[in-house]
């Protein structure tokens, strides 16, 4: 049977001027705090290789409405140029989306939630696929989570 997704609910991320650690062995590589929608401390380290690929690894804990926490690992690649990268944390961040004719934009995850037992307990026994989707605000982004059924 073909797997199929499911949407699940869309994870809103408001983010802190990067920290550039200059090139590494790895890419062009930088720390995002995250600071709104999440408890304290969570971020993304990602890396734009020279090859155009960009890999996402965030960490970060939510609080859901009713006070349950969840831990987040969401680890994923996009595709961009460094211009692309560049104009996302840019003053107009929207041009990220329209960089490269807007079709290359390109950058899913693979979210992974644990969570005490209970209501969203099911988080815990279900896999996902997100879509970070083109930033269309400075310093805040979208990605629609989805459960593969």
């Amino acid at each position: 049977m073909t797997p199929k997704l499911d949407y699940a609910f869309t994870l809103h991320v408001d983010l802190a001027p990067p920290h550039d650690f200059g090139k590494t062995a790895g890419g062009e590589k930088r720390f995002v705090p995250i600071t709104r929608g999440i408890l304290p401390g969570g971020g993304d380290w990602n890396a734009a290789r020279p090859d155009g690929v960009v890999h996402v690894f965030a960490k970060y804990t939510i609080q859901a409405e009713d006070g349950t926490l969840l831990n987040v690992t969401n680890e994923g690649y996009g595709r961009a140029s460094q211009e692309t990268i560049k104009a996302v944390f840019g003053d107009e961040p929207s041009k990220a989306s329209m960089a490269e004719g807007g079709a290359a934009w390109y950058t899913k995850t693979f979210p992974r939630f644990e969570v005490a037992l209970g209501p969203l307990g099911w988080l815990n026994s279900a896999c996902f696929v997100g879509d970070l989707l083109p930033p269309k605000v400075l310093n805040h982004v979208k990605i629609d989570v989805y459960e593969i059924l």
